[in-house]
């Protein structure tokens, strides 16, 4: 049994009415369904507008192309398009996985021992504090042109903000919960895995949600310094050529790669942590 266990209703408390269980079934098809169009809608909304902005500003191409621009761009050289995509989003996910688990472990050390939070925390947020863009030219330097230096920039973007999102949670355990697991002598191990860690996992979840766009973010950075491979590579060479909606092409695709990493989180969250909506709510 997990602490987070105590927040959900037992069975001492009494059957829950039938009534109310019949309403929340009823009222978790609408709440889908909206959870499925209200953003289809939204995005549906923004590429209209642009477009009756390109139209009624007349807004030529080379500045900001429409929509039916972009698409005739992308179809131009899909395969093309398909593997730069293929490339940066390989680069995206392994330098969020480094960071992830090396994000996580080190919430660990440091959230088990005041001493090294005390010593390190200021080391790693000066780090932090240096711009990302000013490491990338020194980071063909280090490591060398190729793959390496790319995801080592997403690892360096992302690390920060999952390892203080992990602490947060890590730290805001209630007394209570942990007195709770003292009184049944649980050690610290069962402390952790049993009370702590559960009780973290959604502030876990938002530092992960926020590195997703990071990620991608670190991923460009990289291919723009060292424009080789990658959608951002296309996104130099379109500007150079003057070839605007091809760009913009590229943007499209960063884009959808954002949206479609956060709610991958999101849908992993839903599965883990299923208990964290309901007690919010």
């Amino acid at each position: 049994m997990y602490a987070t266990d105590y927040l959900r209703p037992s069975a001492a408390e009494g059957p829950t009415e039938p009534a109310v269980t019949d309403k929340r079934t009823r009222s978790r098809k609408p709440q889908r369904l909206s959870d499925a169009v209200l953003p289809a809608l939204g995005a549906v909304l923004a590429i209209a507008l642009w477009w009756l902005a390109t139209e009624a500003l007349d807004i030529e191409p080379f500045f900001l192309p429409a929509p039916p621009d972009v698409v005739d761009a992308f179809l131009r050289l899909p395969g093309y398009l398909l593997n730069e995509t293929l490339v940066t989003l390989l680069e995206t996910l392994a330098g969020f996985g480094i960071a992830t688990v090396g994000g996580l472990v080190m919430a660990v050390l440091l959230a088990a021992s005041r001493t090294i939070e005390r010593m390190t925390m200021p080391l790693i947020a000066g780090i932090n504090a240096v711009p990302k863009v000013a490491l990338a030219p020194l980071l063909l330097v280090w490591i060398g042109f190729g793959t390496q230096p790319k995801i080592v920039m997403v690892v360096l973007l992302c690390f920060f903000p999952i390892m203080v999102s992990t602490m947060a949670g890590l730290s805001s355990t209630p007394a209570d919960l942990g007195e709770l697991a003292h009184s049944l002598s649980a050690s610290w191990w069962q402390t952790f895995a049993k009370v702590r860690l559960p009780w973290a996992l959604p502030q876990v979840f938002v530092g992960l949600k926020v590195a997703t766009s990071l990620a991608i973010i670190g991923a460009i950075i990289g291919e723009v310094i060292q424009p080789d491979r990658g959608l951002g590579s296309v996104v130099v060479s379109s500007g150079q050529s003057a070839d605007t909606p091809l760009a913009f092409a590229a943007l499209t695709l960063l884009a959808v790669m954002g949206a479609a990493l956060f709610y991958l989180v999101a849908a992993v969250e839903r599965v883990l942590v299923p208990w964290a909506r309901a007690v919010s709510a």
